[in-house]
């Protein structure tokens, strides 16, 4: 479920105005995306962002599942204190759960200890009104998890929304990453139909996520060259993907790491597009590269 928790972190990154607007309700001139790691680990979850306005920091952290390590309240004291330690400005903390779950931790607001009471924010987006993330692109992706009645009425207002973005690349992709959302909460049978619009059919990792290369109109009867030639386009679209990925998860790459990466076979690449969102860090993809056979 990492992958999840990764993606919503990725849309923070990428569009932290949105998450200001949504969590603070304000509009700062400026937003800085913290990469520190806070010195003391190995705590740090990679499903955590903190966003830094003029005078205060956002400390974000999602989840999909419950499991954790160390103690989900006590980590976000822990954060809270080294944030403040090192920053020196206030600091707003939210978990954002994702998947609907009865579980105590998804209600808990605090740390709570004999001489230690620490409290912070928890939404849970099954609660959620759906009309606010139709309104930001940033935020679009996660309306599928929202509170609805219906889900065929949700999903079929949330693809109404994606139409309406003007640039293709953006539409393209944030339709994308409404796909693997939604299917935190809905059959994909459902997400297809409702949510596979014409401007989504065009892009590259909608394609693939669609699982392309194994699309109806191949016909039995086509020729062993079209079929090869099929399967380099395949391949193609696959690095596509691999590569739109990890330009969104590590930014720019090492030449090297990319040249191996344009080498792997379809399967493999298959297989990099899965693990990508599970990857910590540029060592974690390369120690991955070293297990392939090419």
């Amino acid at each position: 479920m990492a992958e999840y928790d990764n993606l919503c972190k990725i849309l923070a990154e990428k569009y932290p105005q949105d998450f200001i607007r949504w969590l603070l309700n304000q509009e700062p001139q400026t937003i800085k995306v913290l990469k520190t790691e806070l010195s003391i680990e190995p705590i740090r979850a990679d499903s955590v962002i903190f966003l830094q306005t003029e005078n205060r920091i956002l400390h974000l952290e999602f989840q999909t599942t419950i499991k954790s390590k160390t103690e989900l309240a006590l980590r976000m004291l822990d954060y809270y204190v080294r944030l403040t330690r090192k920053y020196q400005v206030p600091v707003t903390q939210v978990v954002i759960f994702l998947k609907e779950t009865s579980d105590a931790i998804a209600f808990t607001t605090e740390y709570v200890s004999e001489m230690t009471t620490h409290r912070y924010r928890v939404i849970r987006m099954w609660e959620q009104d759906p009309s606010l993330f139709m309104n930001y692109v940033g935020l679009l992706p996660l309306a599928p998890l929202t509170k609805t009645d219906s889900a065929p009425a949700l999903l079929s207002q949330v693809a109404q929304s994606i139409a309406k973005i003007p640039d293709i690349e953006t539409r393209q992709n944030t339709a994308a990453y409404t796909e693997i959302l939604a299917g935190l909460k809905f059959e994909q049978d459902l997400i297809l139909r409702l949510l596979r619009e014409e401007t989504m059919q065009e892009s590259v990792i909608y394609q693939y996520i669609l699982q392309k290369g194994q699309r109806e109109g191949e016909q039995r009867g086509e020729q062993r060259g079209e079929q090869r030639g099929e399967q380099r386009g395949e391949q193609k679209e696959a690095l596509k993907f691999c590569l739109f990925l990890l330009d969104e998860r590590f930014g720019e790459i090492d030449a090297s790491i990319i040249e191996r990466v344009q080498v792997l076979k379809k399967e493999q690449l298959e297989a990099l597009g899965r693990a990508i969102l599970r990857f910590s860090s540029l060592s974690d993809l390369v120690n991955w590269l070293n297990q392939q056979i090419v």
